[in-house]
């Protein structure tokens, strides 16, 4: 038996494009020719490579939480101040979000798009949000070891409050017509952390 040619394709390269198809459009919404026309591949190459849709979408959400989960705990590790760390990057969120087309983050996205009833997806789902939930929490641990916030005030507790509040901004931010809203919800963050720049 013969052996079959080489894909001629990069399945990182078609596994981004799939994921922006997702991201923009939720899991229900992204069509298979919309996903094909993207990743530049056929139908079979695509099943003989990713698998079905469900499956070719949690390759394209774990390789997006993947590089932000990892992006987020590079930004808040960074040498330095840990709150001027968690103030530069709700900044950069506040930007981004409050840009007119703004897709939001592709796991708040697509928690609210997929069937509750789905235990497989929802556990995969609070995992990377438990994930994003730890990087806050190691930040705040750090900023209460250096004294920036109160010794008093539970790290967790907060770092649930941040992963609650962000993923509200970028919900928000994909409806809204100006970045009002978000740029007061940083400030009112920022305050309650009793940052000082």
């Amino acid at each position: 038996m013969t052996r079959g040619p080489d894909k001629q394709f990069d399945t990182e390269v078609a596994l981004s494009k799939a994921m922006e198809v997702f991201w923009a459009h939720g899991y229900e919404a992204a069509s298979l020719s919309e996903l094909l026309k993207s990743m530049g591949i056929g139908k079979k190459s695509l099943y003989d490579t990713f698998g079905n849709k469900q499956s070719l979408f949690l390759k394209a959400l774990d390789y997006y939480a993947q590089t932000t989960i990892r992006d987020i705990r590079d930004r808040l590790s960074a040498d330095g101040s840990p709150l001027t760390n968690l103030k530069n990057l709700l900044l950069e969120w506040q930007e981004i979000h409050g840009k007119m087309g703004s897709c939001g983050c592709m796991l708040g996205t697509n928690i609210a798009d997929f069937n509750t009833d789905d235990e497989a997806i929802a556990k995969i789902m609070r995992g990377y949000l438990r994930q994003v939930e730890d990087a806050f929490c190691a930040n705040f641990t750090r900023a209460q070891a250096l004294g920036e916030i109160e010794s008093n005030v539970n790290p967790r507790d907060l770092a649930r409050l941040l992963l609650c509040t962000t993923q509200g901004m970028a919900l928000l931010g994909r409806v809204m017509d100006d970045d009002a809203t978000l740029k007061g919800t940083v400030q009112a963050t920022l305050s309650l952390l009793k940052y000082k720049s």
